[in-house]
């Protein structure tokens, strides 16, 4: 009889079996290698590292310079991959690395299955609520793309009883002092149909007053939906909240005393986004500007300062409400939670070709500092900076605080809706390497002991 040790963390019976798969699949993939280029191998896989490398380097002359020196960054970067896979045609081996290479996908596909447990995600625990007796919602006609009147959004939340306000066409109207104003009305619940920094400013008086607020997938991108849960495809189906919902209670960011769903970006991203020419031209202006935000030749010089931690003139910080994914690819830009109380940080700081090419290395690399803290500080050395909350541009006076506050606002939420795709967890090799050769057994002590205590 194959069950787990009770206690022990051996793991299910699938997940040693999958832990073996992903063993034998990676070393199938060096064997693949071995057998067909023998000693060669060892080059070939220094070739495509070292290709890897000047790829990514010619991606930073790319971005942070101008002239013959950029022309020659986009020719490196497109030409590397390229001269790696003539090179392996040349030698006869190109279907042997494509080989191994699949069997190494396959193994860390395989192995983060296997690491992940018992297959069950966090969730924020909801609880049961009663319908609002005056929800009061403000939908903006011209976020993502006109998708208010495309699903029908207003007439379908006034036939469930909800209060619509329809923002006009210059936009001028004030969404925090609506909001307000609606509260002091005697409204039970604010909702936001738009974009996430229009979610932003009206879950911050939602929190400060202590009503329910609810998400209405109406932007384009709709991050703060999409780590709730929410169909993002069909908006509609927020309304559900309406008439069968339940709340969560889930942290809220804070720049300043600006609320935040998502996050506060810092550096090189924030000043570009706040040119009055970014919307219309967004590819002339990044290449515009970087090169001189990025060598530090224009811009503030920041400082971050997280509890033991300081980061040293980074060219980005993004701040987040709750930690990113950073060890799964198909996750990056999704949080696993939204109640854990901390933020997460990630700063770059890459200063040449060199350090460029050793952001391949991940998390480990040395121009990337990735945290999570209650608080921090960033300063500079000019007495404003550019800051980008939710998408939104802002310039606030240094230094400027960042904090949390946890389980400060109710979201009402459908009860059915698609949820957070499970995240793998990283690989962790020696891990995998003991789940796989520990062997099923039934936990005796265990066992003994219940029998003995039911006597």
């Amino acid at each position: 009889m194959d069950t787990d040790t009770v206690g022990g963390g051996h793991g299910s019976a699938a997940q040693r079996w999958a832990a073996r798969s992903a063993l034998a699949a990676g070393a199938a993939a060096l064997v693949v290698l071995l057998v067909s280029a023998g000693l060669r191998s060892i080059a070939l896989v220094a070739l495509w590292v070292g290709g890897l490398a000047v790829g990514a380097a010619g991606v930073w002359w790319a971005l942070s310079r101008r002239g013959l020196v950029r022309a020659i960054g986009f020719t490196l970067a497109a030409a590397a991959p390229a001269v790696v896979l003539a090179l392996c045609v040349v030698a006869g081996l190109l279907w042997e690395m494509l080989v191994s290479a699949a069997l190494w996908a396959l193994a860390v596909w395989v192995g983060r299955i296997a690491l992940r447990g018992d297959g069950k995600p966090s969730r924020t625990q909801e609880s049961s609520t009663t319908p609002p007796v005056r929800a009061f919602l403000i939908m903006n006609p011209r976020s993502g793309g006109g998708k208010v009147v495309r699903f029908g959004l207003k007439e379908k939340a006034e036939a469930l009883g909800a209060d619509v306000l329809l923002l006009p066409a210059d936009h001028q109207e004030d969404v925090v002092e609506l909001a307000r104003r609606a509260v002091a009305d005697g409204a039970d619940l604010l909702g936001v149909a738009g974009g996430d920094g229009t979610q932003a400013l009206v879950a911050g008086v939602a929190a400060e007053h202590g009503v329910p607020f609810m998400v209405i997938p109406a932007g384009t991108r709709n991050h703060f939906a999409l780590d709730l849960g929410l169909d993002r495809e069909d908006p509609s189906t927020s309304l559900d909240a309406l008439t069968d919902g339940v709340e969560l209670r889930i942290d809220l960011g804070f720049v300043g005393d600006r609320a935040f769903v998502n996050n506060a970006s810092f550096g090189a991203y924030a000043a570009v986004v706040q040119s009055p020419a970014y919307r219309d031209d967004k590819i002339r202006i990044i290449m515009q500007m970087l090169p001189d935000l990025l060598t530090h030749q224009a811009g503030p010089r920041l400082v971050v300062h997280a509890g033991d931690v300081t980061i040293d003139e980074p060219q980005g910080v993004l701040v987040s409400n709750n930690p990113y994914r950073v060890d799964d690819l198909v996750g990056l830009g999704r949080r696993d939670r939204l109640d854990s109380g901390f933020l997460g940080v990630l700063g770059i700081q890459v200063d040449n070709a060199a350090q460029a090419a050793g952001m391949l290395r991940g998390k480990n690399a040395s121009g990337l500092t990735v945290l999570t803290t209650h608080e921090l500080v960033v300063d500079a050395d000019e007495p404003e900076v550019q800051v980008g909350v939710d998408g939104e541009a802002l310039t606030l006076p240094t230094p400027v605080r960042c904090g949390i506050r946890p389980r400060a606002l109710r979201v009402r939420v459908p009860r059915n809706r698609p949820g957070l795709p499970l995240s793998k967890p990283p690989m962790d090799w020696r891990r995998l390497r003991t789940l796989a050769l520990t062997m099923g057994r039934v936990a005796v002590g265990t066992g003994a002991g219940s029998k003995g205590a039911g006597r």
